[in-house]
């Protein structure tokens, strides 16, 4: 199947959504109808499939204009409470990225390759409200010959202020173990010797790249929610990788692809985005993200309504292989297994911790589906696709 069967369209969804007859359910339910009623009978009942995923997105950070000084100034070194934000572009723009961590952190200092604050924290602190502390320098100019500013600046005084991350949502991640003979701190977590325990970060049978595995509705101007509010998909994620090792339901079993998204942080929550320090790695950023996925044909209802059972990852050992480059797999194991927190990885039982939330992912795909029937939400038509590969599933 090398292009989209279109058996309901994106318009008649939306229409059905501006006169609130849309039929909406999360992939949670829709698990439960699949099961019971079947993919055609799926997708002639439900219109739109919402997911949600809740976990740390270290490639992620916010362009900034803080407004123009008196007398001009063209940045070239800014600083967020200490925090080093990227100045190389016009006048009073720069990035700041969720993994930067904070100069001279007074963690780390006591306490080596730990970390306080970072560029997550200040994204956090500013969609809440809270005062940060901009220094900026520059070399000077003729129209631009301020080279030192420094104010306490809130969201509310920049000019513009939108989250731009260029790989979040994952569509599967690696379950973490540690074959070593020594404790090490990953961004996995902290990992203990000899297989002693197992991590992972996926919503599993909500997580919106897993229930539409080929990106058929995920492209270029995808309408989400982002961290609260509004945002888009804009293009496809760095490290996006569709050509992949896929099941027998044609849905990916390791990371395959990603999704660059952006939106605006005056209009986010705190709720679902949060700053993070991770032991020995450094500084990161949890986001929520929950993604429609409209029911254009059954394939689309069979995908969404595909359980943890058969949703799959492969285990990995981050004491020896992931480090060396050679990151083999161990095993495989359902989402189901994980949930239930034990696995067995060569006749051993291991207990597995989640690093992302299954509940906030929960409360998302909920929050998503409350906007689409109350009409506050609808359905953006990708205008460039994602990169993929052939689909070749069967569902009959």
């Amino acid at each position: 199947m090398d292009s989209i069967p279109i058996k309901k369209s994106y318009e008649e969804i939306n229409a059905r959504i501006k006169k609130g007859e849309a039929v909406v359910v999360t992939a949670e339910e829709m698990v439960g109808i699949v099961k019971s009623e079947g993919p055609k009978s799926a997708f002639k009942k439900v219109d739109v499939v919402t997911t949600g995923t809740f976990g740390a997105m270290c490639s992620s950070g916010a362009f900034i204009n803080f407004g123009h000084t008196t007398p001009r100034m063209k940045a070239t070194k800014i600083w967020l409470n200490d925090v080093e934000a990227y100045g190389g572009l016009a006048a009073v723009d720069f990035y700041i990225g969720a993994a930067q961590v904070q100069e001279d952190d007074p963690l780390n200092k006591v306490h080596p390759g730990k970390f306080l604050y970072g560029g997550g924290h200040v994204i956090e602190d500013l969609i809440a409200g809270k005062p940060v502390r901009l220094k900026a320098k520059a070399y000077g100019t003729d129209c631009y010959p301020l080279r030192d500013f420094e104010k306490t600046i809130t969201i509310h005084n920049l000019r513009n202020a939108f989250l731009y991350n260029p790989r979040n949502c994952y569509q599967n991640y690696n379950c973490a173990v540690n074959c070593s003979k020594k404790t090490i701190y990953t961004y996995m977590g902290i990992l203990r010797p000899n297989m002693a325990n197992a991590t992972y970060s996926s919503a599993g049978q909500l997580s919106p790249l897993l229930k539409d595995p080929y990106y058929w509705t995920i492209g270029t101007g995808t309408r989400i929610f982002l961290a609260g509010a509004p945002g888009v998909v804009t293009w496809q994620g760095t490290q996006h990788a569709p050509d992949c090792i896929r099941g027998e339901n044609g849905i990916p079993k390791e990371g395959a692809g990603t999704i660059a998204v952006t939106g605006d942080m005056k209009q986010m929550n705190t709720r679902f985005i949060r700053g993070a320090s991770i032991t020995g790695y450094g500084c990161s950023l949890f986001v929520g993200i929950g993604i429609p996925i409209p029911i254009l044909n059954e394939e689309l209802a069979f995908f969404t309504g595909v359980p943890d059972e058969k949703l799959f990852c492969q285990v990995i050992d981050y004491g020896n292989d992931y480090p060396a480059g050679q990151a083999k797999s161990l095993a495989e194991v359902s989402y189901a297994e994980l949930k239930s927190g034990r696995i067995e990885i060569q006749g051993k039982s291991i207990p597995a911790a989640p690093l992302s939330s299954y509940p906030m992912a929960r409360t998302i795909a909920f929050q998503l589906k409350d906007w689409i029937l109350n009409q506050k939400f609808t359905l953006g038509i990708p205008q460039v696709p994602t990169p993929t590969v052939s689909c070749n599933i069967n569902i009959e």
